[in-house]
C-alpha cells in the first residue's frame, strides 16, 4: 500500500518499530508532549501509519528469520560435510608453553548424522507405510442377562 506519511509520521512509525512504546516515539518525532498524551492512539490507528508499520515489520521479519528453503540447505551443506565451523584448537609447544589457534573443520559424523536424520523427517523418509484397512464386519448384540418372567 503506497499511503503518503509525513515526516513526522515516518519517524513516529520508525521510533515506534523500535521501542514498543508510542508516547515516546512521538516526541522523539517530534510532536509536543501534549500531542503525544492526547492524540497518540489516533496516531497509530491511522490508516497510512498503520500500513507502514505494518510493511516495515514484514520487511525485518523477512530479513532477520530463515526461510524454509535456507533452513534446508543448511541442512543439506551439513551433511554433505560443505558447512565450516570455527574450533579452537591447543597445541602444545614445549617446556610447559601451548599455542592456541582457530581452524575451520567440517562438519562430524555426528553432526552430519542429524542433519540427516532432521532432512528425512522432513521429508517423510522414516515412515513406515501401513495399511489400515480391513474386511471386518462388526456385529453387535444386546445381552441383558437372564430374562425374568
Amino acid at each position: 500500500m503506497c499511503l503518503k506519511l509525513t515526516i513526522k509520521q515516518k519517524k513516529f512509525a520508525d521510533e515506534y518499530i523500535i521501542s514498543g512504546n508510542a508516547y515516546q516515539s512521538a516526541i522523539n518525532a517530534g510532536y509536543s508532549e501534549t500531542y503525544a498524551k492526547g492524540n497518540v492512539i489516533k496516531l497509530l490507528e491511522n490508516v497510512s501509519v498503520k500500513s507502514y508499520i505494518s510493511d516495515r515489520m514484514k520487511e525485518l521479519e523477512d530479513k532477520a528469520i530463515a526461510k524454509q528453503d535456507e533452513v534446508l540447505k543448511y541442512l543439506t551443506a551439513v551433511l554433505r560435510g560443505e558447512s565450516k565451523s570455527a574450533v579452537v584448537v591447543v597445541e602444545g609447544v614445549g617446556e610447559g608453553c601451548s599455542d592456541a589457534r582457530l581452524i575451520m573443520k567440517p562438519p562430524d559424523e555426528k553432526e552430519r548424522l542429524k542433519a540427516a536424520e532432521l532432512l528425512g523427517k522432513r521429508y517423510s523418509l522414516f515412515t513406515d507405510k501401513v495399511d489400515l484397512t480391513s474386511d471386518l464386519t462388526i456385529i453387535f448384540e444386546d445381552d441383558y442377562g437372564e430374562e425374568n418372567s
